[in-house]
């Protein structure tokens, strides 16, 4: 497990390209055969990534969670945002469509990741807290959550937000989780920007052809920086940054949060004008 310590808004200025993507871009976190986590100490989230690829994998307490299991002290939200898939949890089995979701709860011991048929190319994309008490596992079907329209085509942002994990769908400790999907011709998302200081926030980038990009913005709202992300990367955004993008095609995102509550519109907006 990868660990990242927590950033400041006062370190940023002085940050070059390559520092900025070494502390908020997790670049790498699907590799085939392989479950990959990234620890970072804003709200003490980890990041991960698993792709089957024809192998059972399990999902293990690396040591620097000082934990007999993964989920010992934590939950995760589960998307997969590949092929069909296949969890086991404490013999429990879900099966996860492209765009599912699935929160496991603390105190699962045992979780493997697998294909739901031989080259079925699952990818899931996991997100995990601290939890203080234990909820029950939940599965969430694509078309199951709170759906949201957002945006507007004549600004570029049409989007559609799903929401899985909230206080009005499954309940958590900490973590929220859901997709948002631009609409053909949209390429901004989260425009007007917001920062939200009691929670930290990631974005995982998907649908983008191979050739396209995601121009992410992040820093404090008066001195912005940038980061260019391809497809299945994903980035880590403090409390004190904006989070916010244009592409150059049109994609989705899962977006997750975790920190001090889980009021979704629980936000400090900033108007474009006011971005520097």
């Amino acid at each position: 497990m990868e660990n990242r310590y927590a950033t400041g808004p006062d370190q940023i200025a002085g940050l070059d390209t390559a520092g900025l993507r070494a502390r908020y871009l997790v670049p790498d976190l699907f590799v085939p055969g392989e479950v990959r986590l990234v620890h970072t100490h804003h709200d003490r989230v980890v990041l991960g990534g698993a792709v089957p690829a024809g192998r059972r994998l399990p999902l293990e307490a690396p040591d620097g969670l000082r934990a007999a299991h993964f989920l010992e002290r934590r939950e995760v939200g589960i998307v997969n945002v590949g092929g069909p898939a296949v969890v086991e949890a404490d013999g429990t089995t879900y099966e996860l469509p492209p765009r599912a979701c699935l929160y496991l709860g603390r105190g699962v011991r045992d979780v493997t990741f697998a294909d739901a048929a031989e080259g079925s190319g699952a990818r899931l994309y996991l997100v995990s807290a601290p939890a203080h008490t234990a909820y029950p596992a939940a599965r969430v079907l694509p078309e199951a959550g709170t759906v949201r329209e957002l945006g507007d085509q004549e600004t570029s942002n049409r989007r559609t937000l799903r929401q899985y994990l909230h206080p009005d769908g499954v309940r958590t400790c900490q973590v929220m989780m859901g997709v948002t999907t631009l609409h053909p011709g949209s390429m901004w998302n989260t425009m007007p920007a917001h920062t939200h200081d009691r929670r930290t926030e990631c974005y995982l980038y998907v649908d983008l052809p191979e050739d396209a990009r995601v121009i992410h913005l992040l820093g404090r709202p008066e001195e912005t920086r940038h980061l260019v992300v391809a497809d299945g990367q994903a980035v880590i955004s403090p409390s004190w940054s904006i989070h916010a993008g244009v592409g150059t095609a049109a994609y989705s995102f899962v977006w997750a949060m975790a920190g001090e509550n889980q009021a979704f519109d629980d936000m400090d907006a900033v108007p474009p004008a006011a971005l520097a």
